[in-house]
């Protein structure tokens, strides 16, 4: 849910939602994320955001490259999240 001081905003409403923002939040006093999971987890946000924007003005293209940026942002996340769980010991 989002903070009711920002509900004018869709866009902070959406980030304030997204994998990212909750990634972040989640790892809070447990392990630091890596690169590649900061990475994937920001560009998540950045395509679910440009996905929105792009079904709300009715622009099939960047609904489109909001869905691949999200979708690589997923993978990018899941190669972080295999990564640090390599590293971790036995």
């Amino acid at each position: 849910m989002c903070p009711s001081a920002q509900n004018e905003s869709g866009l902070i409403c959406i980030l304030y939602r997204s994998t990212a923002f909750r990634a972040v939040i989640s790892s809070y006093g447990e392990d630091i994320m890596n690169e590649d999971q900061v990475k994937g987890r920001i560009e998540e946000a950045k395509g679910e955001a440009k996905k929105i924007a792009g079904k709300a003005v009715g622009n099939k293209a960047m609904e489109r490259k909001g869905k691949l940026q999200n979708a690589h942002g997923k993978a990018q996340a899941k190669l972080g999240d295999l990564r640090g769980d390599i590293k971790k010991p036995i």
